[in-house]
């Protein structure tokens, strides 16, 4: 079998906008953002910076990480390896919080993980890092076989009727998210005669947050995952990854709801896509959670 890193052809045939804006564009636009404003402020006696912006922004990047994550889990554990099931509040708070996170269609998703599992390192596999680790960085994001894209939904998820329904109207569904809704904070601001300074600000931070979640996980886990890497860098990685960055286990095992024991205060902070899970199921949002026994 062919590696997918040298199958696929690199043209406008299998180039994807959609994908380069997503990875690139967007998180340039919030640097380029957040960089302007701060200049304005500091050459322009109209726009005041207060001391303050600076935690708060940070907390925007954090909160923002969280609310990706918080989709990306149930998506990773639930939807695609089955470690319990969706009650229809979780499928609906799941997918928008998937489209924050700019995750694209869960049916693209899931296929394409699957195959990463059934070929995992090997010819066939996706996103192989040792093919080339900047192509299971973005590459193969970008570049698309269109063979892959016209893949059906997978049939278990065909169970989830608030996931199909909301996984085709994707695309309009993340125009409102992401251009729209931003545009009507701004409008309100405005018409209250808030700070559009900090609305800017703070509006740079959430697509920074955003950014900063994607790459980690899309690096961190589909490259150093696969890698040897040191215990302190597991532990960075699975933070900005709601622990789905701690892989060692996973192939193996990839039918559980947590990726680290249950026990111990930190394993559910660096695993809080698996405290995610524990709370869902306290709510009623998931149900039937499935523990690996070195984890239970």
């Amino acid at each position: 079998m062919i590696p997918r890193s040298v199958a696929i052809a690199k043209n406008w045939t299998t180039f994807s906008g959609a994908s380069l804006f997503s990875t690139v564009l967007y998180p340039v636009l919030g640097l380029a953002l957040l960089a302007t404003m701060v200049t304005l402020g500091l050459v322009l006696s109209g726009i005041q910076l207060r001391l303050y912006y600076v935690p708060l922004g940070f907390g925007v990047i954090a909160l923002t990480v969280f609310v990706c994550n918080a989709g990306i889990g149930p998506l990773h554990r639930i939807l695609q390896h089955r470690a319990g099931e969706l009650t229809a509040p979780g499928q609906f708070f799941t997918m928008i919080n998937l489209m924050i996170a700019m995750q694209g269609n869960i049916r693209d998703w899931v296929n394409y993980h699957s195959q990463h599992h059934r070929f995992s390192d090997q010819p066939g596999d996706p996103h192989n890092p040792f093919e080339s680790k900047r192509w299971a960085w973005i590459g193969w994001i970008i570049f698309r076989d269109s063979k892959d894209t016209a893949r059906p939904m997978p049939v278990w998820l065909k169970k989830y009727p608030i996931v199909v329904k909301l996984d085709r109207l994707y695309d309009p569904l993340s125009l409102v998210l992401h251009l729209v809704v931003p545009a009507v904070i701004y409008l309100i601001v405005w018409l209250s005669g808030g700070s559009l300074a900090l609305t800017a600000i703070l509006h740079a931070c959430f697509v920074i947050g955003r950014a900063v979640q994607f790459h980690a996980t899309v690096y961190g886990i589909n490259v150093l995952g696969h890698l040897k890497t040191p215990l302190w860098a597991d532990h960075l990685v699975g933070l900005l990854t709601g622990g789905e960055a701690f892989h060692d286990h996973h192939h193996e095992q990839p039918q559980s709801a947590l990726h680290r024991p249950r026990k111990g205060l930190w394993n559910r902070i660096v695993d809080y896509n698996g405290t995610i899970l524990l709370a869902y199921q306290k709510l009623g949002l998931v149900r039937n959670l499935k523990i690996a026994p070195q984890f239970a």
